[in-house]
């Protein structure tokens, strides 16, 4: 104990506001995609991986990843998207024991229709409120952070 580190009293304001944001945001988001699209945020983030790969298409293990999700937790919402045929599970054409995801073409027109309304609750909740040398600013914290966070950039998030 003699030995911490404690924060200074500007660090202690940095963390506690880095925390609550970090706890708000996720119900921001969450709530409007829910009102508008009947979508959680982390199903919509699955759909908007597929959306973005070739094909429309990713191995389960791979769109894990990049959604940081475990495998049961993202099987469950596939599942859910499947249901409601946004997405549909396809085998592995190179290995026989791994599964595919793909964005069906229900699934891609409701990305479409819910990008527009998610863009707008972004903007208006994070990039809108900062000027533009913050938001530069930003992008740098967020990159340094990343780096040690995601090392390997398994997220792809970092160039």
């Amino acid at each position: 104990m003699e030995n911490t580190r404690w924060l200074t009293p500007e660090q202690l304001r940095a963390w506690i506001r880095l925390e609550a944001v970090v706890e708000l945001l996720p119900t921001v988001l969450d709530s409007q995609l829910q009102r508008d699209a009947q979508l959680t945020h982390f199903e919509y983030l699955v759909m908007a991986k597929l959306s973005e790969s070739p094909e429309r298409l990713l191995r389960m293990t791979a769109l894990a990843a990049t959604t940081n999700s475990t495998l049961p937790r993202l099987s469950h919402v596939v599942s859910r998207l499947e249901a409601r045929g946004y997405v549909e599970r396809v085998p592995c054409p190179g290995d026989r024991r791994a599964t595919n995801a793909h964005l069906t073409e229900a699934g891609w027109q409701k990305v479409v229709a819910t990008a527009p309304g998610h863009v707008e609750n972004v903007r208006a909740h994070v990039i809108d409120v900062l000027s533009d040398e913050q938001l530069r600013q930003l992008d740098d914290i967020m990159q340094a952070m990343l780096q040690k966070l995601d090392p390997e950039n398994t997220l792809r998030r970092l160039p």
